[in-house]
């Protein structure tokens, strides 16, 4: 029997990553490598071949799409320009996932605190959330740069369940990565895979270890046992 099965009540709170968990940003993610390879007389990728690297920022996109990795000695020069064409446009087609604003009503109605913790630097998380129109209405808005660590370590979650007042072990963590997965496990939480992120190219979500994996955000409410 799975945690989630033995729930009789809801969390106390509950913690989402942001990008391919929260919120759909992966076009406005992919725009910045392909203005980059039109530039280098490269053809545009489509979206689908961007999509599972968007959880992973410049890094992975920058790998992806222009074949430069993190080592190369001219990657910070385009992470760098990566980052500028971002910033100018982060909330152009970025939207949250269907069913995510009748899940974030139904904590709310419930007295679950909730929250972001992402590794987008804060600088991003916070003006990104407010065009969503949910960033005064959360507990945490923290970002990679927020506390000394990034995830997977579980401080930037440890951190979030202080602002949130709450015990970790009455956190429920949901995040489309396996380092969510690992910082999640690691900060004494339950954790909740989405399949309908991001997720890489590596082991499927169902492989991360997680205490439960959905398909859709509409799963969450019956699951955290909201509204009982």
């Amino acid at each position: 029997m799975s945690a989630f099965a033995r729930l009789a009540a809801p969390p106390r709170a509950v913690f989402f990553d942001l990008d391919g968990t929260l919120a759909d940003t992966a076009a406005d993610l992919a725009a910045p490598v392909n203005a980059m390879r039109l530039e280098r007389g490269l053809e545009p990728l489509p979206l689908p071949a961007l999509r599972p690297y968007a959880s992973m920022g410049a890094r992975g996109l920058i790998g992806r799409g222009l074949g430069v990795p993190k080592e190369d000695p001219s990657f910070e020069a385009l992470r760098a320009d990566f980052l500028r064409r971002y910033e100018a446009a982060m909330v152009v087609h970025t939207r949250l996932f269907d069913g995510m604003p009748e899940v974030l009503d139904a904590l709310e109605r419930a007295g679950v605190a909730w929250g972001v913790v992402s590794n987008k630097v804060e600088r991003y998380v916070r003006p990104i959330m407010a065009e969503l129109g949910v960033l005064a209405r959360a507990a945490t808005a923290i970002g990679g740069d927020t506390t000394p660590f990034a995830k997977p370590h579980p401080e930037p979650l440890l951190h979030a369940a202080r602002l949130a007042n709450v015990a970790p072990a009455d956190c429920v963590y949901v995040g489309d990565d396996l380092r969510d997965v690992e910082a999640g496990r690691a900060a004494g939480m339950l954790t909740i895979a989405v399949a309908y992120g991001y997720c890489g190219e590596g082991e499927p979500p169902g492989a991360w270890g997680a205490d439960a994996l959905i398909g859709h955000p509409a799963e969450l409410p019956a699951l955290l046992r909201l509204g009982r």
